[in-house]
């Protein structure tokens, strides 16, 4: 499958668009990546979130009211980007253009988004609500911050656990096949097959 990666803001946050039967879907909004799209002459017609965190929402807002896309997230990511004080409130001096979702999204086996077939897996412990994307058609994996080439996403802020991420990592993410390439939240993209080999955080 083709698709587009941005990669913007101060911690290098990526963000994909992919293809889908009736529309184009974008995976996070870090910083710049409403001016990438337009720069392109991408339209993404739905935004999905893999999580909250603040380098991966900062211009959800804004991608909705450009291109009016709907906006669909895991239930425990609504308030980090519908609440502007949510990260305030936990010492960051940090503020989100607040956004309601159109509809939130749960751990599924299948799932269809616009004609997309994909599963939806639940992997918290870098972030409550974190969710990675898998195209079996495709085996393609959509990850967040969740597993990176050679390392994993930290567990060291709010909501953080580094069991549940590991564990997580182990029984859902490692289960996949070799060849299936993952496209991390930050860095290059991986195979699930060269992180069950040779990731140092989880083997």
């Amino acid at each position: 499958m083709r698709y587009e990666t941005f990669c913007g803001g101060l911690y290098e946050t990526n963000c994909y668009l992919l293809p889908g039967p009736e529309g184009a879907i974008l995976f996070d909004a870090p910083d710049g990546c409403c001016e990438w799209l337009e720069s392109q002459k991408f339209t993404p017609k739905l935004l999905l979130l893999t999580h909250g965190h603040f380098d991966h929402v900062p211009e959800v807002a804004a991608v909705k009211r450009r291109f009016g896309c709907e906006i669909g997230c895991h239930p425990e990511t609504v308030p980090m980007i519908a609440d502007p004080d949510f990260f305030r409130s936990m010492g960051f001096q940090l503020e989100v253009e607040p956004v309601e979702p159109d509809f939130t999204i749960m751990a599924t086996p299948r799932r269809e988004f616009l004609g997309l077939e994909m599963e939806v897996l639940e992997v918290p412990g870098h972030c409550p609500g974190s969710l990675c994307f898998l195209s079996d058609e495709h085996s393609l994996l959509i990850g967040g911050d969740v597993l990176f080439a050679g390392g994993v996403g930290r567990w060291d802020l709010p909501g953080g656990d580094g069991e549940l991420l590991f564990r997580g990592i182990r029984e859902k993410l490692y289960q996949l096949d070799d060849a299936v390439t993952v496209l991390p939240g930050h860095g290059p993209t991986t195979t699930i097959g060269v992180e069950r080999q040779t990731n140092p955080f989880v083997r």
